[in-house]
């Protein structure tokens, strides 16, 4: 009837249609009612898991969170999630350029060779399976408190921080116990390639002898090529992308700092979906294929 009533009036469709004016206006109303409920629904559901994600989330994320667990009657269209988005200024953290820490300090001792890199030069980051190759770096944070380092090792094969550490001093101790936290995780004949640039870090006595002890074998970038760890960095970027830039950290003290970096690193083990794990969280993928319990 809505459709006809571009060409006639109400007065002449209800007579043909044989339907009173009260029983149309009831049932418009009744319509209309409910499209701005499922809309008011939809609405409280994506800017909930905006929220939850800590505003990282950009609109494909957002419209795989609200739709995980929906029947199809349920389901909130994607073009509904940019729309809504759109209505409430819901934008995704973007990247800002920020020197990154380098740990170079020149040629030190007799680096391995790029391991990753094939003799056309490109490069593989990929791993079939968890603990057959591991990369790792350290950055910085400055706050108005100080500096902070994040030192941690990241497995290929589903992008999951297996191990970290955070110091006020990019030293060896916190180089070292990160690699210690993830050697803790091998199971059996597990040797994995550990992956990093050709920073002091990873030069030094105690770095070299974890890695044998654990069966470990080492990998380096080439001297001052950052595509060699690119893996690295940019898991660096939507870290800062996430969780540092455009946030206001005055007042903040370091060591309140370094506790909030390590909950977001567990929130992002745990929790954060990623699109190339099917929508599904780092553990929950693991969880998902029988690897963890």
């Amino acid at each position: 009837m809505d459709a006809l009533r571009a060409r006639w009036a109400l007065k002449e469709i209800l007579p043909a249609v044989g339907m009173a004016k009260s029983s149309y206006e009831y049932a418009r109303n009744a319509r209309l009612r409910g499209e701005s409920e499922k809309r008011a629904a939809a609405r409280k559901a994506v800017v909930e898991a905006f929220d939850a994600s800590g505003g990282t989330y950009g609109y494909r994320r957002i419209y795989a969170q609200v739709n995980a667990a929906s029947e199809d009657d349920g389901r909130v269209g994607e073009w509904t999630v940019r729309s809504i988005m759109e209505e409430e200024s819901l934008v995704a953290r973007i990247a800002k350029r920020r020197r990154r820490y380098s740990s170079y300090e020149g040629e030190i001792s007799e680096a391995p060779e790029n391991l990753l890199r094939d003799d056309r030069g490109r490069h593989h980051f990929r791993a079939d399976r968890p603990n057959e190759l591991w990369i790792t770096d350290v950055t910085e944070f400055r706050i108005p408190a100080g500096k902070v380092y994040l030192s941690p090792i990241i497995d290929c094969f589903d992008g999951m921080p297996l191990s970290w550490s955070i110091s006020t001093s990019p030293d060896a101790e916190m180089a070292n116990s990160s690699l210690l936290g993830a050697c803790e995780l091998l199971g059996e004949g597990e040797r994995p390639k550990i992956h990093s640039d050709r920073g002091c870090h990873y030069r030094w006595p105690g770095w070299i002898e974890i890695c044998k002890e654990n069966g470990l074998v080492r990998s380096m970038s080439r001297k001052g090529c950052s595509p060699d760890n690119a893996r690295c960095e940019g898991y660096f970027g939507r870290l800062k992308i996430e969780f540092f830039y455009g946030c206001d950290w005055s007042g903040v003290t370091l060591e309140e700092f370094m506790g909030m970096l390590d909950a977001y690193l567990r929130w992002y083990r745990d929790v954060r979906i990623k699109s190339d794990l099917g929508y599904r969280s780092p553990m929950q993928y693991r969880r998902d294929l029988g690897l963890v319990a």
